[in-house]
């Protein structure tokens, strides 16, 4: 008799979210971004909230360096963690003084509640759990944000003057999408042979994190600040 060859478990995964991930690709920010209607201030507020939001993100590949087992993933999550603190957040930088925003005031900005929230549900789940929960937690931000960048630049036609173009052509990069396919390989081999009651933590990591992005997106976009 064949055996049936299982699906990777990061499908699962995919198949788990896709409606979540359906609402954040249709997220007024997110079309905002497309044709660039997206208001100049709603951008650099995202801007500075992400860069606050990306000093705790970086943290979780050097809990994963920590993590790792051997040389080869100690050296990715080495990788991640300098095209963090340096591409992304480098062009967060220039985007921020392109807009009047100087690297001190980058520095001064404080988390929103969800945005508090977020990271710190990722930290401590990293801290505490395995190294695939640490994955788990991760890879929704980095995977959509692929995601979002490739459909972004197929579906805005020539970005030539287009006031988001670096943003879209970063994340829809083969460079970027090289590090989301890396965790993704990653992760479904950490998954063999786990129980089922293990991958459903997993799940519910992934899941949880991936509500989290729509939420962030959705609170740079209608300015959600702590109320009191």
């Amino acid at each position: 008799m064949t055996k049936l060859k299982q699906e990777p478990f990061t499908e699962r995964l995919y198949k788990s979210v896709e409606p979540v991930w359906k609402h954040t690709h249709l997220h007024p920010f997110v079309q905002g971004i497309k044709d660039g209607s997206l208001p100049k201030e709603r951008f650099a507020y995202y801007m500075k909230q992400d860069y606050v939001y990306l000093k705790d993100y970086a943290k979780l590949f050097a809990f994963g360096a920590i993590k790792a087992k051997d040389a080869e993933t100690m050296t990715w999550f080495s990788s991640l963690l300098h095209e963090t603190l340096n591409t992304e957040m480098d062009l967060h930088r220039a985007y921020c003084s392109d807009i009047g925003i100087q690297s001190e005031e980058l520095e001064e900005e404080k988390a929103t509640p969800i945005n508090l929230a977020y990271t710190r549900y990722m930290l401590n789940a990293s801290q505490h759990g395995t190294l695939a929960e640490l994955i788990s937690c991760l890879l929704p931000c980095m995977w959509s944000y692929h995601e979002i960048g490739s459909a972004l630049k197929r579906e805005a036609g020539s970005l030539e003057d287009h006031p988001y173009a670096q943003w879209i052509e970063m994340y829809a990069s083969e460079e970027f999408g090289g590090l989301a396919q890396w965790l993704i390989h990653k992760l479904n081999r950490l998954a063999e042979g786990m129980t089922e009651q293990e991958l459903t933590v997993l799940e519910e990591h992934f899941l949880t994190t991936s509500r989290f992005e729509f939420m962030f997106w959705d609170m740079v976009y209608y300015g959600h600040e702590w109320p009191v």
